[in-house]
């Protein structure tokens, strides 16, 4: 049975819509990704376009096949041996995720809280390592979607690295949509996806690794316990010539023209839509009578509120879904069932698309009351 919904906006905080090119460059055939060498060359040349987004020159970018968590997985899967000290740096849902990720291999996780409704306070974290700075590595969230907060992690990383620890940023949410600089910023291992500001179909996983980071894995002491989230195999994939496995060459198509579409409209402009859109939701919102959940540190891509008093959030989210054919992100811990969320990434960072969600937002909320 096919599932189809031609007529949902889909303005949630990933996965995003997708281009009528994307979507069609995914249904084009590549033949056997395994044996036909122009494959690896694409493939090759989709890492290199990805350069722009990352700001690095001298990191390996990798294109993996599963969702974006598979990047984070792998991170600490190949980064973690048993008793290995990691500093999780948490100031909101997935930036405490991350102790769930790096203990069943075996570290040993301190973590370092921060308040979910603004920027990690850095001056708290400088003081954190003056008394403990003996970990591996450590994490950190660039957006922390549930919230919608972008950390300003650029002096995060590099207080980090000036203390000898190995920096894993999740920029998932953010990447495209926000300036990134991997090489400025001291960055060891970058996590991103496909599914959000590029606005192609969830399924790959985009992986970028210093020199440092892979230092560390090559002396390890034990073997990585894992095939699939080992990211030692995927180093010297072009001396080798092959892949760890099948790759979903359909897919990696669809990245590239997805990144092709960013390119061609220039990074200064997309990065200016996103924060257009997220100066237009803000302003909205407020005269809507919603609240914002942050203080400070709005994401460009995704935007948090309450709905007005009197108003529960599944509720309008379902009258939204049902009634106007918007799909909206609720939110996750502490925050669901309590926060409503805007995606404002990629295709969805549209004036017009915006702009009619938040019309239909009006209607909604008026409905409601």
């Amino acid at each position: 049975m096919l599932f189809y919904r031609p007529n949902y906006l889909m303005m949630t905080a990933g996965p995003t819509t997708v281009s009528g090119n994307t979507l069609h460059a995914r249904s084009k055939v590549f033949g056997n990704p395994d044996l036909d060498p122009d494959f690896l060359s694409y493939y090759k040349f989709v890492c290199h376009r990805l350069r722009n987004f990352i700001g690095s020159d001298h990191s390996k970018i990798l294109i993996m096949s599963g969702e974006g968590m598979l990047g984070l997985d792998s991170a600490c899967a190949s980064l973690t041996e048993k008793g290995d000290r990691a500093l999780v740096i948490s100031n909101g849902f997935f930036g405490e995720g991350f102790k769930e990720l790096i203990e069943p291999y075996g570290g040993e996780v301190t973590v370092f809280e921060s308040s979910w409704k603004k920027s990690i306070d850095l001056e708290n974290l400088k003081d954190f390592l003056e008394k403990d700075s003996d970990f591996k590595y450590a994490t950190v969230i660039h957006c922390d979607t549930p919230s919608g907060l972008l950390n300003d992690i650029g002096p995060v990383c590099q207080l980090l690295k000036s203390k000898g620890i190995l920096t894993v940023v999740d920029t998932v949410a953010a990447l495209g949509g926000v300036d990134f600089r991997m090489d400025e910023w001291n960055v060891d291992i970058m996590l991103s996806a496909s599914q959000k500001v590029f606005s192609a179909a969830p399924g790959l996983t985009i992986v970028a690794v210093s020199n440092d980071a892979w230092h560390a894995m090559e002396n390890r002491t034990t073997p990585i316990p894992s095939f699939y989230c080992n990211l030692l195999h995927w180093k010297n994939i072009e001396e080798k010539k092959s892949f760890p496995y099948t790759m979903p060459a359909s897919d990696i198509i669809s990245l590239g023209t997805a990144i092709d579409n960013l390119l061609s409209e220039t990074l200064f402009r997309v990065f200016d839509r996103h924060e257009e859109m997220r100066d237009l939701c803000i302003e909205r919102l407020k005269e809507l009578g919603c609240s914002l959940y942050l203080e400070s540190n709005f994401s460009p891509t995704v935007t948090a509120f309450y709905p007005p008093e009197g108003i529960r959030a599944e509720d309008l989210l379902v009258h939204l879904r049902t009634k106007y054919n918007i799909l909206l992100s609720g939110s996750y811990g502490p925050l669901a069932g309590k926060v409503i969320r805007i995606g404002h990434m990629g295709e969805n960072a549209r004036e017009d698309r915006v702009r009619f969600t938040l019309d239909c937002l009006e209607k909604a909320i008026i409905d409601l009351k």
